[in-house]
């Protein structure tokens, strides 16, 4: 065990929570999946123990805390696609606030009282402004953000009433892969855009679909923030040292207050691969909100959040090599 203690981070074999076990290890932690392995992977669990297991089932997660007695919990272990909620919104309710509401009983019998949780930008829904402060009204459109909005007030319940401490991360749109190549980014079916737009290039797919292209932007397709996973990760574990330090419970946006459309996206992978991307443009995809940029002074001002990887360039060229490497089915 490394020196700082363990931490654990539910959801850790998946996409950014399996980024952010290798900055725990990197910052002296120990950290510990907890995962049930429907979507993350275990070849991406390198950092510390794997302990298969829901969050919904508290007979397993004591077992495991238990074991470990983490000092902190990570949350990752949610539902996290648009289009999938709006297809199946039980699913989302049940795990994003039923089961997890499971785990945060299960934490107090343990008297396990810090957790930050991985909230999303979808808690507002279509912002009245842009660039969306933590202050803006939340007014989600779709099941997913509405599931994370949910837990935000559970926190903030759990707080008052029983003393737990945390914070919520709502970050913009991930992107990227370990700038070492040590993880990366692979689902089956795959629903994140780079990906999709990078399988599209070296001929993994027929073509590169754009949900929506009459939105009121620029070139029509939708924008988004767009932030390296790698950073995201990193602000976690600053995030963690400022509520262990004794920091307020709080919300905070993660994101580079700089917007990118789908379209541009598609031209920066051309430009990183040197393959053309075929696009199909297709019509919007219930639940998208046209665009969503973050003010990201709070995250600057408490948790010092200055990206490592602030270009869209180096995103793609990081998530390029990983899926030359070993990520793309050709």
């Amino acid at each position: 065990m490394t020196g700082r203690g363990t931490i654990l981070v539910t959801g850790g074999a998946g996409y950014i929570g399996s980024h952010t076990c290798k900055a725990l290890a990197r910052a002296g932690w120990t950290p510990v999946t907890y995962d049930n392995l429907c979507r993350g992977a275990p070849a991406s669990v390198k950092w510390g123990p794997l302990e298969e297991g829901d969050i919904g089932d508290e007979r397993r997660l004591s077992e495991a805390i238990g074991r470990w007695r983490p000092v902190a919990v990570m949350h990752f272990a949610g539902y996290a696609y648009v289009g999938e909620s709006m297809a199946d919104p039980a699913m989302y309710y049940r795990n994003n606030v039923v089961s997890a509401l499971s785990m945060l009983d299960c934490m107090r019998s343990h008297a396990l009282n810090n957790i930050v949780f991985s909230s999303s930008c979808a808690t507002y829904g279509v912002p009245d402004r842009l660039p969306i402060a933590e202050t803006c009204p939340q007014r989600p459109i779709n099941p997913y953000g509405r599931s994370k909005l949910m837990f935000e007030a559970v926190l903030d319940d759990f707080g008052r009433a029983y003393g737990l401490r945390w914070m919520a991360l709502r970050y913009f749109n991930a992107l990227g892969c370990d700038p070492e190549g040590e993880i990366g980014e692979a689902h089956d079916p795959e629903p994140h855009v780079l990906p999709r737009a990078i399988m599209a290039a070296r001929g993994a797919s027929a073509c590169f679909d754009v949900n929506g292209s009459d939105y009121g932007t620029d070139d029509g397709s939708a924008v988004r923030d767009y932030v390296h996973v790698s950073d995201l990760a990193e602000a976690h574990v600053t995030a963690l040292g400022y509520l262990l330090g004794g920091g307020d419970c709080r919300a905070v946006n993660l994101g580079l207050s700089r917007g990118y459309s789908v379209l541009e996206l598609v031209k920066a992978v051309e430009r990183i691969s040197g393959r053309s991307v075929p696009v199909r443009l297709g019509p919007r995809r219930p639940g998208d909100p046209p665009a969503l940029v973050a003010d990201a002074a709070l995250a600057r001002e408490i948790l010092g959040f200055s990206p490592k990887y602030p270009e869209l360039e180096d995103m793609v060229a990081h998530a390029w090599r990983w899926f030359e490497a070993k990520g793309s089915p050709r």
